[in-house]
C-alpha cells in the first residue's frame, strides 16, 4: 500500500511537560514520582528509551481527546529534565520502529472509531489504512501489553 496521506507524530505536548516538571502534580493533580531509569522506559518527551540511570519522571497523562466518555489519565514516563524532544522529520518514532503496537482511532468527537494492532515494521502503512476512514480524526499509539499511550499521530494539513 502506498502511503498517499501525510501525518505528523506527536509527543507529549512542551507546555504539558513544563507544567509537570514545575508543579510535580500530574493531570489528576497527583505527585509526580521521581525515579532512576531502569533502562527500556519508553520516552512521551522525547520518543525513544531511556538509558539506565537517567532520572525519569512517572506521572499521569491526560491523552489528546475531546471531553467525553473515552478522556482517560494514564502513567507515562519523561526526563525530569528538559530534553530537545523527537525528531521532528523522523515521523514515526525510529528507536519505536519494530516495536509492536496498537493504533487506536478516534473521531472529531473523541470516540473510538477502530483502531489496528500492527507488529512495527510497516506503520506508516497501518496509519494510511486507518486515516484512509475520512470518519478517523487522529490516532493514539499504545503499547500493546500495558494499553499506555505511546504518541498521538495527527493527519498533516
Amino acid at each position: 500500500m502506498t502511503n498517499t496521506i501525510t501525518f505528523r507524530v506527536r509527543a507529549l505536548p512542551a507546555a504539558v511537560l513544563d507544567t509537570v516538571r514545575r508543579t510535580s502534580r500530574d493531570a489528576a493533580d497527583q505527585p509526580v514520582e521521581a525515579l532512576p531509569a531502569g533502562g527500556g522506559e519508553p520516552l512521551r518527551c522525547c520518543l525513544t528509551d531511556a538509558e539506565a540511570g537517567e532520572a525519569l519522571l512517572l506521572f499521569g497523562y491526560a491523552p489528546p481527546v475531546a471531553a467525553g466518555p473515552y478522556r482517560e489519565i494514564g502513567p507515562v514516563f519523561a526526563h525530569a529534565t528538559a530534553c530537545p524532544g523527537p525528531d521532528r522529520a523522523a515521523g514515526h518514532p525510529p528507536a519505536w520502529r519494530g516495536r509492536p503496537q496498537v493504533l487506536r482511532a478516534y473521531d472529531r468527537r473523541g470516540r473510538i472509531h477502530g483502531g489496528r494492532l500492527h507488529d512495527g515494521t510497516d506503520p506508516e502503512a497501518v496509519i494510511a489504512e486507518l486515516f484512509a476512514d475520512p470518519a478517523v480524526h487522529h490516532l493514539h499509539s499504545r503499547n500493546v501489553v500495558y494499553g499506555c499511550f505511546m504518541f498521538a499521530v495527527e493527519r498533516a494539513t
